[in-house]
């Protein structure tokens, strides 16, 4: 049990926890426990997923080793992989890292609230959604919270926690505990849709992408402007390429449901990307080319800030 009372944190250590998604931020998370010494299950319905998911966490394994970034022990045995959310009947705390899509997270939420024991405490790695929005999809809104990593997961030290205004005292306490036990800070903000870094960073990525859809400048151009008059590691499109363009769309579409704002709306030319099966560094194209997936890789561990 992660906690007694919401005001009395237990101690975490090997809290068993459980990774719903078996993509590219999902095994991220699950790498990050694992080393930190959770056992970690891993659940995804998609057979295709579970059956990369370990490659994928093996690969990650080496990249944080080459990094020097510490691990306990062997990562990938504490990671057992599983079909049906009741493999997670046994675990503490949940990081839901489904698609951007709600319908699909209101479904997993319910189910995790059926099958994990009362007192464990979900927290979900959307991108967009109003965390009270999921919360009310359970019996234990006073449990469910943001954690918003960003990616890839194992290389990025800070995570946005985002607290809804039915989060208790306990979930935070223990969520930030836990991120700590991760060498990770937490930076807590308000709910709404987006939170800080999607409210502003999607607005962004897609005001450049009109831009190069005027003319005003390339890709590689708008880029540059933020490196080097800003000092950003990477621009908005290299970014948005790290994250995948069909993932930004998701999210504006988010966004723009639940604000009403207009300015949401993807731009024709990153609709038409995406349309085309370019969506970025998985896929060797987006806004920018990606020519081999060692590439790709290479370009990742230099580290663009972003979320699924």
């Amino acid at each position: 049990m992660a906690e007694s009372k919401d005001s009395e944190p237990l101690d975490t250590t090997g809290l068993p926890v459980g990774v719903v998604g078996a993509g590219t931020m999902g095994t991220g998370v699950a790498q990050c426990f694992a080393a930190a010494g959770h056992p970690v299950v891993v659940v995804d319905p998609d057979p295709a997923a579970r059956a990369a998911g370990p490659e994928r966490l093996r690969a990650g394994v080496r990249a944080a080793r080459l990094l020097r970034r510490s691990a306990v022990g062997p990562v990938e045995e504490r990671v057992t992989w599983a079909e049906k959310p009741s493999a997670l009947s046994g675990v503490g705390f949940v990081v839901e890292c489904g698609p951007e899509r709600l319908p699909v997270k209101e479904e997993v939420l319910r189910e995790l609230d059926r099958v994990c024991p009362p007192e464990a405490a979900f927290a979900s790695c959307t991108s967009a959604i109003p965390i009270a929005r999921l919360g009310s999809f359970t019996a234990r809104p006073s449990r469910v919270i943001g954690t918003h990593f960003m990616n890839p997961a194992p290389l990025k030290d800070t995570v946005e926690v985002i607290r809804s205004p039915h989060t208790s005292d306990g979930t935070l306490a223990l969520t930030v505990g836990l991120l700590a036990g991760l060498g990770k800070k937490a930076i807590v903000v308000g709910d709404g849709p987006g939170f800080v870094s999607n409210r502003v960073l999607m607005l962004t990525v897609n005001e450049a992408a009109a831009v190069v859809a005027a003319g005003t400048a390339d890709a590689d151009t708008v880029d540059r402007v933020f490196q080097d008059c800003f000092g950003h590691p990477t621009g908005p499109l290299r970014t948005a390429d790290l994250i995948g363009l069909d993932t930004v769309i998701d999210t504006l579409v988010v966004l723009r449901e639940h604000t009403g704002d207009e300015r949401f709306t993807p731009t024709p030319l990153l609709a038409r990307l995406v349309a085309d099966g370019s969506l970025g560094r998985k896929t060797g194209r987006g806004f920018h080319p990606y020519p081999s997936p060692r590439a790709a890789d290479r370009s990742r561990s230099e580290g663009a800030g972003s979320h699924v």
